[in-house]
């Protein structure tokens, strides 16, 4: 039975094109695999895909008794409700190591990238595989999606020599102009029901105990959302009711470089010990792009105690 390879919930570009990357490296390598995801493609992975020419992995909500590939994640609240069930036999990812453990040793690809395709671009090079053209195309958008096309505090050296190289595989002359093209795409909301919009980019994350959600809507103007954010504001509120603690929504202007949080909490005084500003039903934080970066370490100390 082939391996399963997939990312988070609520999947991105990074984690569905790490997916199918990483079971062409794996199968390449003799290890059958097969790509996976927890969900529905978002509109900017939909024109991804499109453009070079690749197919949404399909979706699956079990994994137990299965080997398994986990890309983009290792944290058990970001996986199946069976995942404790699998053999997890590797981890290719770029955020800070999760809580799940394995009976045997693993293969283990974590680096301090802006990005799981750049740490997936050193893997093709380590074991040298040539990379695909298409999937090189892919690789290129998930770096450029999750860096904010460099503009991103999480963005690094390799990320920028990945894209470089990624962009001569794919035949890629104008990759900012691909990242805003992708962008474009990102930021459409017209017709889309404002739960779709808050989990289009969601996780979970379990800070001392508290289940406290934070999505990200990345967007070329922030203005954009004025005529939704009154939606968006009583959608996180009814996200809170099931069961979580606190519900943080980031609207990301890219181009002004800073992120309106909206904020729905037991303990609305987080927001304040994190960040220096007074709780309210939504604040202004220049800078801030980055979930993983500017928000989540500042919330779990603050969760911490």
């Amino acid at each position: 039975m082939a391996a399963l390879v997939f990312g988070h919930k609520n999947p991105d570009t990074d984690t569905i094109i790490s997916a199918i990357a990483v079971a062409d490296l794996m199968n390449k390598r003799g290890v059958d695999c097969k790509a996976v995801a927890q969900g529905k493609v978002a509109p900017e992975t939909d024109f991804v895909l499109g453009k070079f020419g690749l197919s949404a992995p399909p979706v699956v909500d079990s994994v137990a008794g299965q080997k398994v590939i986990l890309v983009d994640f290792s944290d058990y609240a970001q996986g199946p409700a069976d995942m404790k069930d699998a053999d997890v036999i590797a981890v290719v990812d770029h955020h800070k190591l999760g809580d799940v453990t394995t009976s045997s040793p693993l293969l283990m690809w974590v680096w301090p990238a802006g990005c799981t395709g750049t740490v997936i671009k050193g893997m093709y090079d380590f074991y040298g595989i040539e990379i695909p053209k298409n999937i090189a195309g892919g690789l290129l958008c998930a770096i450029l999606s999750d860096t904010v096309i460099f503009k991103s505090p999480t963005t690094t050296d390799d990320d920028k020599k990945a894209v470089e190289a990624l962009a001569k595989v794919a035949g890629v002359a104008d990759y900012k102009g691909l990242g805003m093209d992708m962008f474009k795409v990102k930021s459409a909301v017209d017709g889309t029901p404002a739960r779709d919009l808050v989990f289009r980019d969601f996780k979970d994350f379990d800070m001392s105990g508290k289940k406290v959600g934070i999505g990200q809507l990345e967007v070329i103007d922030l203005s954009m959302l004025d005529k939704i954010k009154a939606d968006l504001a009583k959608e996180i509120a009814s996200v809170k009711g099931e069961g979580r603690h606190s519900v943080f929504l980031l609207l990301t202007d890219i181009m002004k470089e800073g992120s309106e949080m909206l904020i729905c909490s037991d303990d609305p005084s987080v927001v304040e010990k994190a960040f220096g500003q007074k709780p309210a039903d939504a604040v202004w934080l220049p800078g801030v792009m980055s979930r993983k970066k500017d928000v989540v370490p500042k919330f779990e100390a603050v969760f911490k105690g």
